[in-house]
C-alpha cells in the first residue's frame, strides 16, 4: 500500500522538471558565480535570469529579490536586519502569538538582546486583530511582522488591512512570512505595502535549501552573514545556482497555477471536513470559511491522545500528516498556535495537520477519511481521560 502523503505544509514532492533542473545544472554549470572566467560569467547570467523571473512572478523588481537558503533565513535576515539597521534610540517590535517559529524565536532572541516585543493575541479562528496591531504601535516601533497563512491552522491574516494601517506609519517596516501562501492564495505583496516578503521553495514543489526575501526598494537591512558580498551585500555566500534557478522555475509554476489550485484544494478541503464530521473523537481548530482559512491545510484535534501516538498510527495505515509544524513536531509541548486561539492544553495537545497538494483528488481525500475513521476507531481504548 503506498502511503499517503498529507504533509505538504512540512514540504512538498518537487516538481519533475525541478529534479530535471537541478540535475542538469550541477552537472553543467558546477562553476562558482563569482568566478572571473567564462563558466562563472555563465553561472552569475543564470542567476540574474532567475532572480528575474521571481521578480516578473511576483510583481517586483530584480533588485528586490534576494535569494537566500529558505524562509528561516529569509525572516531572520528581515527581523534583525531590520531591528539592526533602525535609527530609533529604543527599538520595538510586534509580532503575533502565533507565527512560525523562525519568526516567533527571532523575536524572543532580539528580547534578549535589549529589543521590547509584543506579541499580539488571536481571536478563535487564530487571526490577529487589525485594531491591536494599530494599538501595539509606538514612537519606538521598527517592525511589524505577520504571517501570511498561519503553517499550523491555514489561518489567513489580513495582510492587506495591515498593510493600508501601516501607511500611516512609513518609519515602521511591514514584514509578512509568506511561506505557506505562495501557490496557495494570491501575493499582491507591493499593493498590500509590504516592505519584506518572505519564501521557501521547497513549499511550493521547488528544491530545499533556497528561498527568497522580497525587499521593497529604499528598505535598508543589515546583513546576517558577510564575507564576498553577493546579493548586494545582503547575503554572502556562494550561490547555490541550482537550488536558485529550479527555485524560480518552481515558482514561476506555481504562481501561473495559483487560481486553479486553489479552487480545486478548496473543494477537497471541504470533502474532508465533511468527512471529519461522522469522526466525533476529531475536531476541527480553526474555521470552515473559506476566507479565513487557505485551501491546503485542516487541522484536527483528538483530545485525550498524545499527537505522535496518533501520527505513528496513521503512518501504519499509510498515511503521513504532521503534528504542529515540521519545525516543532518534535516538542511534546501543547501547540502554542491553538493555545494562543483560546484553546486548552487537552485539545491544543492532541493535534494533527492534514496538508494536500496537487497529487490529490477526491479518492485521495476519501481514502485518508477511512483511515482516519480506522486508526481512531484502534486509538479509542487508548484514551485518556
Amino acid at each position: 500500500m503506498n502511503p499517503l502523503y498529507f504533509d505538504h505544509c512540512a514540504s512538498t514532492p518537487p516538481l519533475a522538471s525541478v529534479v530535471r533542473t537541478v540535475s542538469e545544472l550541477m552537472t553543467l554549470h558546477y562553476a562558482n558565480s563569482g568566478a572571473l572566467h567564462r563558466s562563472g560569467a555563465e553561472a552569475l547570467k543564470l542567476v540574474e535570469r532567475a532572480r528575474t523571473v521571481v521578480a516578473n512572478a511576483l510583481g517586483a523588481r530584480p533588485g528586490e529579490v534576494v535569494f537566500t537558503s529558505g524562509g528561516t533565513e529569509s525572516n531572520n535576515l528581515a527581523l534583525k536586519g531590520t531591528v539592526a539597521k533602525s535609527r530609533k534610540a529604543s527599538k520595538h517590535i510586534v509580532t503575533t502569538a502565533i507565527e512560525h517559529a523562525s519568526v516567533f524565536a527571532c523575536a524572543q532572541q532580539l528580547e534578549a538582546a535589549g529589543v521590547r516585543a509584543t506579541y499580539l493575541p488571536v481571536d478563535e479562528r487564530g487571526i490577529v486583530s487589525v485594531r491591536d496591531v494599530e494599538a501595539a504601535i509606538a514612537d519606538d516601533t521598527a517592525l511589524v511582522s505577520v504571517m501570511h497563512v498561519n503553517n499550523e491552522t491555514g489561518a489567513i491574516q489580513p495582510i492587506e488591512e495591515i498593510g493600508r494601517l501601516l501607511e500611516g506609519y512609513p518609519q515602521v517596516r511591514f514584514h509578512v512570512d509568506g511561506v505557506q501562501a505562495i501557490g496557495k492564495m494570491p501575493v499582491r505583496w507591493r499593493e498590500w505595502g509590504v516592505d519584506l516578503y518572505a519564501a521557501s521553495a521547497h513549499k511550493f514543489q521547488g528544491p530545499k535549501g533556497v528561498g527568497f526575501l522580497l525587499v521593497r526598494e529604499g528598505v535598508e537591512l543589515d546583513p546576517l552573514l558577510i564575507g564576498g558580498g553577493q546579493e548586494d551585500g545582503l547575503r554572502s555566500g556562494t550561490h547555490n545556482l541550482p537550488g536558485i534557478v529550479a527555485g524560480a522555475q518552481a515558482l514561476r509554476l506555481a504562481v501561473e497555477s495559483t487560481e486553479a489550485r486553489r479552487e480545486r484544494m478548496y473543494a477537497l478541503r471541504r470533502r474532508l471536513i465533511g468527512h471529519l464530521r461522522d469522526i466525533p473523537e476529531l475536531h476541527l481548530n480553526g474555521s470552515e470559511s473559506e476566507t479565513a482559512s487557505a485551501p491546503q491545510v485542516v487541522n484536527v484535534s483528538y483530545p485525550g491522545m498524545r499527537p505522535e501516538v496518533i501520527v505513528h498510527m496513521l503512518e501504519q495505515h499509510g498515511v503521513l500528516v504532521s503534528t504542529q509544524s515540521a519545525c516543532s513536531s518534535k516538542s511534546l509541548k501543547p501547540s502554542r498556535v491553538l493555545l494562543a486561539m483560546g484553546m486548552d492544553a487537552h485539545r491544543a495537545s492532541g493535534s494533527i495537520r492534514i496538508s494536500f497538494g496537487d497529487e490529490h483528488g477526491t479518492d485521495e481525500i476519501d481514502a485518508l477519511a477511512e483511515r482516519l475513521k480506522t486508526a481512531v476507531a484502534k486509538l479509542k481504548p487508548l484514551e485518556r481521560t
